[in-house]
């Protein structure tokens, strides 16, 4: 199911986590080859990616939110 990206954080690892409407997180990992993200990298390019859509796997699985409203 496609969800908005509505912010970020980092994780313990310092990689960069969506925040999607639904309330999962995912993580948008810019590490080519196997993922090209380079707008992961700046602020301006989060930025412009809020309100982008990307696959939720878990509102495909029916999983709890990740985050507490």
């Amino acid at each position: 199911m496609k969800q908005s990206i509505v912010s970020y954080l980092k994780d313990d690892e310092n990689h960069w986590v969506a925040i999607l409407q639904c309330g999962h997180y995912q993580h948008v990992r810019h590490t080519p080859p196997w993922v090209n993200r380079p707008w992961v990298i700046t602020a301006q390019g989060r930025k412009s990616m809020l309100g982008y859509k990307l696959n939720c796997k878990k509102c495909d699985l029916g999983a709890a939110k990740d985050v507490s409203e």
